[in-house]
């Protein structure tokens, strides 16, 4: 728990100052963050079978330009020229034929790259995409997965008793689900309510942090599944008592992707 705590306040005295300064220092934190993740997602499939150092070095390079395409756009609409998408399957399929060999590179190993590099680029481009629209909306939108995981730990410490899937998650309980949902909406719908926008009827946004913070929890559940099929605890050990990037942030990238359906009628 002392180490847990530890590396918590070291991120968030580093991450804090650059969420409330914004600007192109955040940007390129984001896009750090985003490089470890694909870092992330990349090794622990090559806890099974080595990736080729070229696609590779391709598969940042992509990101890089993913997550920092549009980023001025102000209407929340992710656009991409077609020229980057095409450039992104020829560089993932065209090596299949080149090493010709499953043992070295394969069509599963291109597409698994492919839905990683789209999966991770469009949620860190979303997170830079927010920030510059709204302080306010960024500090919402942390406050749900802060607040949801925070309770649900807490709560399904003190009175937790019902497995919720105990093949991918076996630590975490319904009590603590329902503990750290009821604090998420709480604490973040009232945050809504006063900082961001009085008049939006409270019934929309009790529901859409309802929404949000059970799709955080799924977010949370899905990277466990992943872990869980590559029988690996953490994504990696970046941050000591807390594992990988994303594992810290399984259920913001959710959270981020979910709040998109709700931003046209805010």
């Amino acid at each position: 728990m002392k180490q847990r705590v530890i590396s918590a306040a070291v991120v968030l005295a580093l991450f804090i100052p650059l969420l409330f300064m914004g600007g192109w220092l955040f940007d390129l934190s984001v896009l750090i963050l985003a490089i470890l993740g694909l870092h992330e997602f990349i090794g622990i499939k090559e806890t099974r079978k080595k990736l080729p150092d070229f696609v590779k070095v391709i598969s940042y390079l992509l990101l890089t330009v993913m997550v920092l395409s549009n980023i001025e756009n102000a209407d929340f609409t992710f656009t991409m020229d077609f020229r980057l998408i095409a450039a992104l399957f020829l560089a993932y399929l065209i090596p299949v034929v080149m090493y010709h060999k499953r043992e070295i590179y394969s069509v599963n190993d291109a597409f698994y790259l492919i839905s990683g590099l789209f999966f991770v680029g469009i949620s860190f481009h979303l997170l830079i995409l927010v920030r510059h629209a709204s302080l306010s909306y960024i500090i919402y939108l942390f406050l749900i997965t802060i607040m949801t995981d925070t309770y649900a730990y807490f709560v399904g410490k003190l009175i937790g008793k019902h497995k919720l899937l105990e093949t991918i998650s076996p630590n975490k309980t319904w009590e603590g689900s329902i503990g750290g949902t009821f604090f998420g909406v709480l604490v973040a719908g009232v945050f809504y309510h006063v900082v961001i926008n009085a008049s939006t009827p409270l019934y929309v946004v009790c529901l859409m942090t309802l929404f949000l913070s059970i799709l955080g929890q799924f977010g949370d559940l899905v990277f466990s599944a992943i872990k869980r099929y590559f029988g690996k605890k953490d994504f990696s050990n970046i941050m000591p008592g807390h594992g990988g990037i994303l594992d810290r942030l399984d259920s913001i990238i959710f959270v981020m992707l979910g709040f998109m359906f709700f931003i046209s009628i805010l």
